[in-house]
């Protein structure tokens, strides 16, 4: 099947639907394709939601802010999925330590104990090298200085460089010519647009079944490309083999 920009999709759901625009306006259509999308963004993580910003932390301040909108042409952080500090502010002097991802409460608790406050005294700061983060505000951002981030401990005594590893909210094709999932998981992307048609429509029943069980049928073989082939290769992980069971005598 060939990839879908916006016009060809939109085309495909009123010709499968059998409606026309009077019923399934533009603005429905568009909350089906991106509710379709958001779908396959949370049902199999895929590689064009991955990316890595680079920054330096500033001294004295144990809060860093996640890429928000704009970012690589996306719409905000999702999930963080590491940060790498080095040593110093630049990564081309050595390897950088990866810091341990704990909760709010336990940074609270590393503070206290390294300062030697308890109870109801108030815990003064300790600096240092990062070792551990957190996330706070949902560790989300509609903008690149979003009070939503990461606390970092011990606070930086220093403006170390670091790398946020993370997957961003995907690009939707309602507002861009192309995206990876049009291209590369078009017909995954219809049948889940399809399965928002017909819950709209309100049946008929089997068709929407037929559609949910396709669209599942799809995704078990775009799920085995990014989580698996596009993570391992022939060299350290060996080919990959899928058995074929032999038909009954």
């Amino acid at each position: 099947m060939a990839g879908f920009t916006y016009t060809t999709l939109k085309a495909a759901i009123l010709a499968y639907t059998e409606v026309d625009s009077n019923v399934l306006t533009t603005t429905i259509v568009d909350q089906f394709i991106e509710n379709a999308e958001f779908r396959i963004f949370y049902d199999v993580p895929s590689d064009n939601n991955r990316f890595v910003s680079e920054g330096n932390l500033a001294i004295d301040d144990n809060t860093i802010n996640v890429p928000g909108l704009g970012t690589k042409g996306n719409t905000g952080t999702v999930f963080v999925r590491g940060v790498e500090v080095f040593n110093s502010t630049s990564a081309s002097t050595g390897p950088g330590e990866w810091l341990i991802k704990k909760d709010q409460t336990y940074l609270s608790e590393y503070v206290n104990r390294s300062t030697g406050s308890s109870g109801g005294q108030t815990a003064q700061d300790v600096t240092g090298f990062p070792k551990y983060y957190a996330m706070f505000g949902g560790a989300t951002g509609t903008s690149s200085t979003t009070s939503g981030g990461l606390y970092v401990a011990p606070t930086p005594d220093a403006n170390y460089m670091f790398r946020i590893y993370y997957d961003m909210v995907p690009k939707s094709l309602t507002t861009t010519a192309s995206t990876y999932i049009s291209q590369y998981f078009p017909q995954g992307l219809l049948y889940a647009t399809l399965v928002e048609a017909y819950g709209f429509l309100k049946g008929p029943m089997d068709m929407l079944t037929l559609y949910e069980n396709k669209y599942k049928q799809e995704l078990q073989k775009f799920a085995g490309v990014q989580i698996g082939r596009r993570r391992r290769d022939d060299y350290t992980d060996g080919t990959v083999r899928i058995p074929i069971n032999s038909p009954s005598p």
